[in-house]
């Protein structure tokens, strides 16, 4: 049974919400710092 609600959490850099740690990220999780690929295009630095 997985335990969804105690994932790590960070704030997008771009929108500044919340998203959780996927599976994808778990060796890069230091790394990353945009919700989406969206967010990640925009890249504005300064969260709404």
């Amino acid at each position: 049974m997985h335990k969804k609600p105690h994932l790590p959490t960070k704030l997008c850099a771009t929108c500044g919400k919340p998203f959780a740690w996927r599976k994808k990220w778990e060796k890069v999780w230091d790394k990353v710092r945009y919700c989406s690929e969206r967010c990640r295009r925009s890249k504005s630095g300064k969260p709404v």
